[in-house]
């Protein structure tokens, strides 16, 4: 006898009931998407916003997706302050099409600063390593433009495995170092995901009230420390404490100290630079001709009791040479 309908929808609900999904729906509100109009370029809406030039405040050029839509349509304002904001929005893009885009942008002045949001639409439609090679391509553009790029991390989604997620960061990290050294300003931690208000109910883009209002200023601290002017290091290391770096003959750097403390003749010395290396030195005879003791290393009580204890042979002060067989340990040059 054929089962009802009724009972197949059963099946399925306590199937789905078993496995429940990992991901929830946002709670807050965000506005009424507009029609933009359609690149040529990418097929995608595209909107660069530019304000007038004011050469009493820095100027900031932000390039990102569909987080960008709230500011460009005027729903969330931009901090007032030192700082003036550009905007080059293209909903749905991945990284190359943000490269495409970001390449024909027509400003109207040279930017101080270019702030790239990490795309995450490339989680739904390449992989993570796809994803990695088209960002590299978009810091070098946005290099190329500017001296001064950093990276400003995507908000998590609630609708993708979160595993996922912080590996796609992960490779966006190891890419920045690479493109000539490019700060990466993570957010995920700003956005806890029991704040379900921070998200519209697409699970997918920030509310209006909450999420914009924390992307926005993590976007404006960002930007106000990337321009901020940089102080100069503090030379606290004493000139002991520095470090003579050479090569050994297998290719590899190692670091040895400037004055090595001095060991008991007849044991040898090493120490580990980097990849393990092992530098020995080897115990070698001392030739007639060996270089004059330095007086410094001892204090003057102390000379005066070697003195008593072994008068030195003879009083014109020319250097003493040691007796024939003793050692002393000389670095043997790589």
């Amino acid at each position: 006898m054929p089962r009802a309908r009724g009972h197949r929808r059963a099946q399925a609900l306590r199937r789905r009931t078993a496995q429940p999904q990992d991901w929830r729906r946002g709670t807050g509100f965000r506005h009424r998407v507009r029609r933009w109009p359609t690149s040529n370029l990418t097929g995608k809406p595209c909107k660069l916003v530019t304000p007038a030039w004011d050469g009493q405040k820095k100027m900031v050029f932000v390039v990102g997706a569909s987080h960008l839509r709230a500011i460009v349509d005027g729903y969330v304002a931009v901090p007032e302050g030192d700082l003036r904001f550009s905007f080059l929005s293209v909903p749905g893009a991945v990284g190359s099409q943000l490269r495409t885009e970001l390449l024909h942008a027509d400003l109207p002045w040279t930017p101080d600063a270019v702030c790239v949001c990490a795309p995450s639409n490339d989680l739904v439609s390449r992989t993570v390593d796809k994803a990695a090679l088209d960002f590299c391509a978009l810091l070098t553009t946005a290099c190329s433009s500017c001296p001064k790029v950093f990276v400003l991390d995507f908000p998590p989604r609630l609708n993708i495995e979160l595993g996922l997620q912080e590996l796609l960061r992960q490779e966006y990290r190891r890419v920045c170092p690479h493109s000539a050294g490019v700060p990466y300003v993570p957010v995920a931690e700003h956005f806890p995901l029991h704040r379900l208000q921070l998200w519209c109910p697409d699970s997918v883009h920030l509310s209006d009230s909450d999420g914009m209002t924390v992307l926005v200023q993590l976007l404006w601290d960002a930007a106000s420390q990337q321009l901020a002017p940089s102080s100069a290091p503090a030379t606290g290391a004493s000139p002991g404490a520095t470090a003579c770096r050479g090569r050994s003959q297998a290719g590899g750097d190692w670091t040895r100290p400037r004055a090595p403390s001095l060991r008991p003749l007849g044991v040898e010395r090493g120490w580990t630079g980097r990849q393990g290396k092992v530098f020995l030195c080897a115990a070698l005879p001392v030739r007639p001709s060996a270089i004059p003791s330095n007086p410094v290393w001892f204090s003057g009580a102390m000379l005066d009791a070697m003195e008593k204890v072994s008068p030195s042979s003879g009083s014109d002060g020319g250097p003493a040479v040691p007796p024939a067989g003793q050692v002393t340990f000389t670095l043997i040059p790589c």
